[in-house]
């Protein structure tokens, strides 16, 4: 019994290993699949930071992991009594990974490929969405914003962005005139910075924002910003759209 016991783990480790590398690190059956993650025992240890801005019980409420990459913030979902929960993905890699861990855990999770630029194709709005460290990865990052926010986001979204530079928010007016300069200088005014070639190694790092920048662009896109548990994380709602912003184009 017990050598039929180590062989199906040493599968397990091996199919583990045959899907890798990971990005996100989870335990199945007792096996770490990133256990030398750069950022420690992540996202588990990032989660721990902010999980008491989600209910404990969804009440079977719907929920869209955009970027999901091996499923974490799904099945955290799942586990707190969600009803559909639908993570979608660009990159077929995450996704094997995602569909894995599902099997593994008997977690009833469905994972589809699609980028968010793609969301109006769901036809379907859910009671939470989940935008967690994909922003900064886009070249069009209002666009998502304004996507998400007519398509999919019928209540709540949880949303994080990586962020650099002043963390402080200085308070602007409605309004400059057009020979204003020294406005721009302010610390705390909101800026994205751009990155043409890398940001740690990393090509698809492209705007990378301030805390400003990021609160100014939820806001402009129509969300409302309901909470901010931890550093870089917002738990929004769906409000309105800035009076001046043209609606996406369907995609």
């Amino acid at each position: 019994m017990d050598a039929r016991r180590n062989s199906t783990k040493e599968e397990l480790k091996e199919r583990i290993a045959e899907l890798g590398p990971w990005f996100q690190n989870m335990e199945i059956q007792g096996i770490k699949t990133a256990p030398d993650h750069f950022l420690g025992d992540y996202p588990t240890f990032k989660w721990k930071g902010f999980r008491h801005a989600v209910p404990e019980d969804l009440e079977g409420r719907s929920v869209l992991d955009v970027g999901c990459n091996a499923g974490f913030y799904s099945f955290e979902m799942k586990r707190r009594n969600a009803g559909r929960v639908l993570g979608i993905d660009s990159d077929p890699h995450y996704l094997r990974q995602a569909r894995f861990v599902a099997e593994q855990c008997g977690l009833d999770v469905e994972f589809q490929e699609m980028s968010v630029y793609e969301v109006g194709r769901l036809k379907e709005k859910f009671d939470l969405v989940i935008f967690m460290g994909v922003l900064y990865h886009l070249r069009h990052p209002l666009l998502a914003l304004d996507l998400l926010h007519d398509h999919v986001v019928g209540d709540r979204m949880l949303f994080q962005c990586l962020q650099r530079g002043e963390e402080r928010i200085c308070d602007l007016k409605d309004d400059y005139d057009f020979s204003e300069w020294d406005i721009f200088e302010r610390r705390g005014y909101p800026r994205l910075y751009f990155v043409e070639e890398r940001y740690a190694s990393d090509p698809t790092n492209w705007f990378i924002p301030n805390k400003a920048a990021v609160e100014a662009m939820l806001r402009s896109s129509g969300f409302v910003i309901e909470d901010n548990p931890e550093r870089e994380v917002y738990l929004c709602r769906r409000g309105e759209r800035h009076y001046a912003a043209d609606p996406p184009p369907h995609l």
